[in-house]
């Protein structure tokens, strides 16, 4: 036997536990002893008590360099002075433990910190379910049904009233000096003003010069429609944060944003957001139109000069004017702000038209609002939206990600933009 075997064969093996079989020991044994499963007396309510007494115990022994009972801790200059009780509300309810003091006052526990009442996975259960658009008295409901303990409207508001301050972080973050493309869009809210009016939040999404898409900011508008001191606001605060430059915006045609683009902005391009002519095209025809309105749109916004387009649209408008005339002079008000498009290479147009980011970013804000009748206050509105924001999916489209194929787009970017952008 060779001296590696020799070693090999002398140490212990160290088998992981089965934890499956522990949980059917622990659970079969509870049910024979008419133990429940969950509340005060349950077992994972117990069993979290145990695990973090045993660890404020450790901790304990850490801060003093010896154990409970250890000799060596006569004459040490500090040791243990009894302990207090804490009640905590945890993922499994409310639990009481005896956090250990020390004689000099100096032990500060990391497993439940001082003034704590609540432990971590708690607090992200309440942002979860607020982030999902469910209402504080909701909430305090479910979480009062699910942990058997009461749990105030007055909690939950102050757990999610931490998602305030990094909404205001996040808000106030510094932006790149240029982006290639920024589209804005806006959805309506019902939100309280004294009395429930109509709001219109806008948002800026951006992309940067790495490829990456990202949500820029959000805005409140006001409830009597759009002006130009609303859109200055907005636009000075994104060039405050260090958007110096934009090569292309999209909007959909609001009143009195292209000129305040262009004041912040001068070297701007203007573009009708692509995104927005179809999604409003269809809101002026029967639903068993779409499938095949939406294909003769496609035909006009890739098409690959303006003189196609203009070919393409005269048989779309002659196919559906005497049916839907208010979607034939939609495009035909629109068509001077959306012709610049057709100049843009294909790879431009596509971050444009390709509307898997915008919708899946209304989407989710559709999905996380609708629960609502309205919200108290535009805090409480910007918070369930900046929440879906930051909400990730897996094998889900998400509003931040870098876009497919950049780097031809940007090879594209750079031939006509390529000073602006910076890249030489």
């Amino acid at each position: 036997m060779s001296e590696h075997e020799s070693e090999s064969t002398s140490l212990p093996v160290v088998r992981e536990p089965d934890m499956v079989r522990l949980a059917e020991e622990l659970v079969t044994s509870a049910s024979d002893r008419g133990i429940a499963l969950t509340g005060e007396q349950g077992l994972l309510t117990q069993l979290t008590r145990q695990v973090l007494q045993a660890a404020l115990d450790a901790e304990m022994s850490h801060h003093l360099g010896y154990d409970k009972h250890d000799r060596a801790g006569h004459g040490s200059g500090n040791s243990r002075n009894g302990s207090t009780p804490k009640t905590v509300t945890t993922e499994i309810g409310q639990v009481t433990v005896d956090v250990p003091r020390d004689r000099a006052g100096t032990f500060d526990p990391q497993i439940i910190p001082k003034y704590q009442r609540r432990l971590a996975g708690f607090d992200e259960a309440v942002i979860s379910l607020y982030g999902k658009g469910v209402t504080t008295g909701d909430i305090a409901d479910h979480l009062a049904e699910v942990y058997d303990t009461s749990v105030s409207r007055d909690l939950v508001s102050t757990v999610t009233a931490k998602v305030s301050t990094q909404m205001k972080e996040w808000a106030a973050r510094p932006l790149d000096p240029v982006y290639p493309v920024i589209i804005i869009d806006a959805i309506v809210l019902k939100v309280r003003e004294g009395t429930v009016a109509n709001r219109p939040v806008y948002v800026a999404m951006g992309v940067n010069l790495d490829g990456f898409r990202d949500v820029l900011g959000m805005w409140v508008g006001p409830s009597g429609g759009e002006g130009a001191k609303q859109w200055i606001t907005m636009l000075t605060d994104l060039k405050n944060r260090g958007i110096l430059d934009a090569c292309i915006v999209c909007c959909d045609g609001l009143k009195g944003l292209p000129e305040a683009i262009n004041a912040v902005w001068p070297e701007a391009i203007v573009q009708t957001c692509v995104v927005h002519l179809v999604r409003n095209s269809l809101r002026y025809s029967s639903r068993q139109h779409w499938q095949k309105i939406t294909a003769q749109l496609r035909g006009i916004y890739t098409a690959s000069s303006i003189e196609a387009a203009q070919m393409e649209f005269d048989d779309f408008a002659a196919k559906w004017e005497n049916k839907y005339p208010a979607m034939i002079k939609l495009w035909r008000n629109a068509w001077p702000e959306f012709v610049p498009f057709l100049d843009f290479p294909v790879e431009v147009r596509k971050i444009i038209y390709t509307t898997n980011a915008i919708e899946s970013l209304n989407a989710r804000f559709r999905a996380a609002t609708r629960r609502r009748g309205h919200f108290p206050d535009e805090q409480s509105a910007l918070k369930v939206l900046y929440l879906a924001i930051k909400h990730r999916e897996v094998n889900r489209t998400n509003p931040t990600g870098q876009i497919a194929g950049w780097k031809n787009i940007l090879n594209v970017l750079s031939m006509a933009y390529g000073d602006r952008l910076g890249l030489n």
